[in-house]
């Protein structure tokens, strides 16, 4: 230390009035409240990054920096919040008034809608698998679906088992489609060695192989070996969905006078 830093004052002494004042309190920012709607949301990241498997009470709480036992003051189990998440999937979904003349195309827009909001998410489509619609919260939507199907003059045997089919079709359809998706993400990032080739490499290889097949043992297989399996999943839902919704025509009085049930545009196949 040299004289000039020896000769330099230090601080002075705090004043009296300044001894006397109460330290500033810290402050912390303040938390967001829990909330069931909080709850869902977590649980949906965690879906993403992890899927159903992965999803589990706790890694929802580290999510939101809480533990396990605040979520069970919203969500009574883990399966009330796949309850809640499936409701969700409903959120803002608003079903048009039933029209007789476009019954098919009003069916064709709630499936293909339903299947966009299933693929919004990993592994949604295990989770409707698992649950039914019939909640306080969802009813509004059956009586809606169910309304479209009635008025298009369908028998009620037929609209009453015509809900399920259609919802099973998406919900199938989705799961079959995301389970080779994630398994060509797989793939892609090199996760696992047995992985397998991707969706297109299997269909060209399928496309191949049954062309190649003997004729006169598989005439069938070897006809529509271009057509059986296609990369389209697209093309693929709107031809499945074509068939359901043309067996259900055929049920409708006018049909057996061979008159047109339905006005709405039918997918291109071929």
């Amino acid at each position: 230390m040299n004289d000039a830093a020896a000769d330099t004052p230090g601080p002075p002494p705090p004043t009296p009035w300044e001894r006397r004042r109460p330290s500033r309190p810290r402050l912390t920012p303040a938390r967001t409240p829990l909330s069931r709607e909080r709850i869902v949301d977590a649980a949906f990241d965690v879906l993403d990054r992890q899927g159903l498997d992965g999803l589990s009470m706790r890694q929802v709480a580290s999510g939101l920096d809480v533990t396990v036992s605040a979520l069970y003051a919203h969500v009574s189990s883990k399966d009330d919040l796949l309850q809640l998440m499936y409701n969700r999937l409903f959120e803002g979904v608003e079903m048009p008034e039933p029209d007789p003349g476009r019954w098919q195309q009003q069916l064709r827009d709630y499936a293909r809608s339903g299947r966009r909001r299933l693929l919004a998410h990993r592994d949604m489509a295990r989770i409707s698998m698992a649950h039914v619609p019939f909640t306080a919260e969802l009813l509004p939507q059956v009586e809606s679906f169910l309304g479209i199907l009635r008025t298009a003059g369908l028998p009620d045997r037929i609209a009453a088992e015509a809900g399920d089919l259609i919802s099973t079709y998406i919900d199938s359809f989705v799961m079959g489609e995301t389970m080779w998706q994630g398994r060509a993400d797989r793939d892609e990032h090199g996760a696992s060695a047995d992985a397998g080739p991707d969706w297109s490499e299997i269909a060209e290889e399928m496309r191949t192989y049954f062309a190649s097949l003997p004729e006169r043992d598989f005439p069938h297989l070897r006809a529509l070996a271009g057509l059986m399996v296609t990369e389209s999943a697209d093309e693929r839902f709107d031809i499945g969905l074509e068939i359901i919704l043309r067996g259900l025509a055929s049920y409708l009085p006018d049909a057996r006078t061979g008159t047109a049930p339905d006005d709405g545009e039918p997918p291109r196949v071929g």
